[in-house]
Parts: C-alpha cells; sequence; structure tokens
C-alpha cells in the first residue's frame, strides 16, 4: 500500500475519532435545543462517513485490527481452540 495513501487512512480515522468525541460537548455550548440537535446529528453523521472512508482506504486489515480491540472482553478457552464453547 502506498505510504501517502496509508497516511491519508490514518488521518481519516483519526478525524472520525476527533468528531466522535466532540458529540458530548456539544450540550454544554449554551446553544438553542433545536442547533444542539442539530449538530449532534450533523457530527454523528460526518463521524460514520469518515470511519467508513477511513476503512475503504485502510482495506480489510485495519477491520482486523478494529475487531481484536473491541473483542477484549471476550474470554478465550482454555484448550486455544476457538471453537469450542465457554
Amino acid at each position: 500500500m502506498n505510504r501517502w495513501i496509508k497516511i491519508s487512512g490514518y488521518t481519516i480515522l483519526a478525524g472520525s475519532c476527533i468528531i466522535w468525541g466532540m458529540i458530548p460537548i456539544v450540550p454544554f455550548l449554551g446553544l438553542p435545543v433545536k442547533k444542539v440537535a442539530l449538530l449532534t446529528t450533523i457530527l454523528i453523521i460526518s463521524g460514520e462517513i469518515t470511519f467508513y472512508l477511513s476503512i475503504i482506504i485502510l482495506g480489510k486489515s485495519i477491520i482486523q485490527k478494529i475487531k481484536s480491540l473491541l473483542m477484549f472482553w471476550k474470554k478465550k478457552p482454555e484448550d486455544g481452540n476457538p471453537k469450542t464453547k465457554v
């Protein structure tokens, strides 16, 4: 994968995280309720779009990394066989 494509994919992914991090701040800006709702909706949609765009750019490997990070609470079987029920 081209170095600049990878850098841009990770930059877009970081931007997505920043957008999602801005959502909890919106209610404390002192805006009217309608503007808070509109801004929150815009941030959610743009966060999703940038997240999926970064996944498209970075490919299948980033999906596997995200899955492994999100599965940290899953208990692993003692025998090492992933098909064994816990």
